[in-house]
C-alpha cells in the first residue's frame, strides 16, 4: 500500500506543479511577466491568487509525513486519506474555492487534465 500511497503522492505533486503552472499563465496575463522561480514560489507562498491551491499543497505534505512515518496514526487510515483526496479533486462549476478554480483550471490547461487523468487512475488502484 505505501508504494501505491507514493505513487499517488508523485502524481499529486505533477498535477500540483500544473495548477501552478496554469495559474502562471492566466496571472502573467493580468499583472505581468513573473521574472523567476523564486518569484513564482513567492507568488504560490503569499498572493492570494495562489492561495486557492493551498489545500493541495497541505494534503502532499501530510502525505510525505505519512510516508516518512511521522504521523503513525495517520498510516491506519489510509481510506480516509483517499477519501478526502477525492473529495478535494471534485471540480464543480457552481463551487467555490477550491472546487470552482480546479473546475476552471481543467477547463483552459490540457496539462492538468492529463495529470488529473492520472490521479483518478491511481485513486482507483489504490482504492481495491
Amino acid at each position: 500500500m505505501r508504494r501505491k500511497i507514493g505513487a499517488l503522492r508523485r502524481a499529486l505533486l505533477e498535477l500540483h506543479k500544473a495548477l501552478i503552472e496554469a495559474e502562471r499563465v492566466t496571472y502573467e496575463r493580468i499583472h505581468g511577466r513573473v521574472d523567476s522561480t523564486g518569484q513564482l514560489l513567492q507568488l504560490v507562498l503569499h498572493d492570494g491568487w495562489f492561495t486557492w491551491l493551498h489545500p493541495l499543497s497541505q494534503l502532499v505534505v501530510r502525505i510525505d509525513e505519512m510516508l516518512d512515518g511521522k504521523e503513525q496514526d495517520a498510516i491506519i487510515d489510509i481510506d480516509l486519506l483517499l477519501a478526502e483526496i477525492k473529495v478535494l479533486l471534485r471540480p464543480s462549476v457552481e463551487g467555490d474555492g477550491f472546487a470552482r478554480s480546479y473546475y476552471e483550471a481543467l477547463q483552459r490547461a490540457p496539462d492538468v487534465v492529463l495529470a488529473h487523468s492520472q490521479v483518478k487512475q491511481l485513486l482507483t488502484a489504490a482504492s481495491r
